[in-house]
């Protein structure tokens, strides 16, 4: 059956919208095979759209996972933390691990450095923004969750809808200065868990360099590029710049802007678009006593903006 919706022909797929501007749940897909190219190029059409988009039950193995990300373009992956002494809990080297589980298959300490390091993950960010290439589409696929009404859910912003929605003069104002902002790990970490961070300096570090306002160029519509990784905005003396992005970062992430997806079941797989979304961790009582296995793939930027204003280098953040 053809269904169009939003203006877009699905013939293969279901959709669900999930929020008024973006966000789907995705039905109809089988994954125990690999994809036929039209079905494919519909969920593609769906990630445009939406932004982000749900699968539920999908029986993806890391296999699996690894394969139908691959699709989407070429993968990051953790080759440089393990070359640096990180130990890796997963067999796959594609696989970032954004659990609550240690290396030994426990529980981790929610007050262990790692843990803190994570609780960057609860504030509205996008993926690799602070690596000189950033990251295009997110594959998060859940292996473990807590049971029901313990947290751990994750929430979106949508980004694109709120560069439309600010005032006509102040859009005006953003695309004639064209604002460049820089992005760091540290600083978000730093904000995030500020006592176990307090002294780290971001300015010690590279910081990912990419336009404030740009065009995503999928969807061909205009994009606020924020996230709390945004250290400062070039050309601005500290307290203009930090005025800017509250503003900007306030506006994007207010209520009527966001959705909140519940993971159910192991297996359940969200994809994102980190150009024009924004997402954070929702935390919960689960963290000391329930496992919350997930596995996240993540494509790289192939638009041309992918690089931003940064050197091509291998340079990245977070390493021991």
């Amino acid at each position: 059956m053809t269904v169009t919706t939003n203006g877009i022909t699905f013939a293969h797929i279901s959709i669900k919208p999930l929020h008024p501007t973006f966000g789907a749940e995705i039905s109809g897909v089988d994954f125990s095979s690999p994809l036929k190219v039209e079905v494919f190029e519909e969920i593609y059409q769906a990630v445009t759209k939406y932004g982000v988009v749900v699968f539920r039950s999908t029986g993806l193995t890391d296999e699996g996972h690894i394969a139908f990300s691959k699709r989407f373009g070429d993968l990051d992956d953790v080759k440089p933390y393990i070359a640096a002494g990180r130990k890796q809990r997963l067999k796959y080297a594609e696989l970032f691990d954004v659990s609550n589980v240690d290396t030994d298959g426990s529980i981790l300490d929610p007050t262990s450095p790692r843990s803190q390091a994570n609780k960057g993950n609860d504030l509205f960010h996008v993926d690799s923004s602070f690596n000189p290439r950033r990251a295009g589409y997110s594959l998060l696929l859940a292996h473990e969750l807590p049971p029901s009404g313990m947290g751990g859910h994750t929430a979106f912003a949508d980004t694109r809808t709120a560069f439309d929605d600010l005032p006509q003069g102040f859009k005006e104002e953003l695309l004639a200065k064209d604002y460049i902002a820089c992005h760091s790990m540290h600083h978000s970490r730093k904000v995030a868990a500020p006592d176990a961070f307090a002294e780290l300096n971001p300015l010690d570090y590279p910081m990912g360099r990419h336009k404030l306002v740009q065009r995503h160029e999928p969807s061909d519509r205009m994009n606020l590029y924020i996230a709390a990784h945004v250290h400062h905005i070039e050309g601005l003396a500290s307290d203009e710049s930090q005025a800017l992005f509250d503003r900007l970062f306030k506006h994007a992430t207010r209520d009527e802007n966001t959705v909140e997806i519940e993971w159910q079941k192991p297996g359940d797989l969200v994809i994102w678009d980190n150009t024009c979304t924004m997402h954070r961790a929702v935390g919960g009582p689960f963290l000391r006593t329930y496992k919350r296995d997930m596995r996240r793939t993540t494509v790289h930027d192939s638009s041309s903006t992918a690089w931003g204003l940064n050197e091509h280098t291998d340079v990245r953040q977070g390493l021991p």
